[in-house]
């Protein structure tokens, strides 16, 4: 969501972009960074400061960096 115009206005630079891709989306064969947040730091902007448990999987440059979710 964070990303999305960002990737937009990117793409606007045509051949000049860094990025060879989609960017700013989540799809298979895009580029993207992803954070799952427990919660919605739209309505509560202190989770952003409790990353620590609030941040449960971060993915960068497609490999997961941290996964904390549930196993079933």
């Amino acid at each position: 969501m964070a990303t999305y115009d960002n990737g937009q206005l990117l793409a606007l630079s045509g051949k000049r972009s860094p990025y060879q891709g989609e960017i700013g989306i989540i799809k298979q064969g895009a580029l993207a960074d992803m954070i799952l947040v427990d919660g919605n730091p739209i309505e509560n902007i202190d989770l952003i400061n409790q990353h620590a448990n609030k941040f449960i999987l971060i993915m960068k440059d497609g490999k997961i960096e941290k996964n904390i979710l549930p196993k079933n």
